[in-house]
């Protein structure tokens, strides 16, 4: 890539901070982030961290909801990079999408507002699924309430979802290149990510 085009990219961070504070599904363990050493006690800081595996901004797989499901390591790194879009989900432009896509929703919810019904209607899941992108994400807990039919829909699929995201409403409608990197955890049924979006 040039240089001058390095220089120019704007690079958009979709990622929630995890801390102690961080919200969590009802009913999950709250995250434990523990200072382990200090400079003054060990000659180096370091961190202890007990957390879940769908805490703060993360993917979830197949193998959440299926045991015979695939689990999030026996995707190809390239599942987690590449163009997609952002939609309003309450007004979606399906006609943007693309397939292998990163489809990114914007809800309006804020991070720690449980949806109190499905994001995703059972019409616009199966609309969504028909177009095969392979991540679709929302900046909120979840797309569905029990009993979860749009993750199952999805992961059915092996379409990865990726929820807690932030920053999407600034991006509605616009085409970006998407980077959402999980955590490298053996026979995971998701990770926390770092998500990105660049901008030319």
């Amino acid at each position: 890539m040039p240089i001058s085009q390095v220089v120019t990219m704007k690079i958009i961070d979709l990622s929630i901070y995890l801390d102690n504070d961080t919200p969590t599904y009802p009913g999950d363990d709250v995250p434990e982030i523990l200072q382990s050493t200090t400079i003054a006690n060990h000659g180096w800081n370091s961190k202890k961290l007990l957390i879940s595996s769908h805490i703060a901004t993360h993917i979830d797989a197949p193998f959440h909801m299926f045991d015979d499901g695939k689990k999030l390591d026996e995707f190809p790194l390239e599942t987690f990079a590449g163009s997609g879009v952002v939609l309003d989900v309450n007004a979606p432009k399906l006609n943007l999408v693309k397939k292998n896509d990163i489809l990114l929703f914007s809800t309006g919810l804020a991070h720690d507002d449980y949806p109190s019904e499905s994001l995703v209607s059972a019409d616009l899941g199966k609309k969504i699924v028909a177009l095969k992108p392979k991540i679709v994400g929302f900046d909120s807990f979840s797309p569905d309430v029990s009993p979860f039919e749009i993750h199952h829909l999805f992961f059915k699929n092996n379409i990865l979802i990726a929820e807690n995201l932030t920053n999407l409403k600034k991006l509605i409608g616009k085409r970006c290149e998407f980077y959402i990197l999980p955590l490298k955890i053996k026979n995971a049924d998701g990770a926390p990510c770092r998500a990105i979006a660049i901008l030319d």
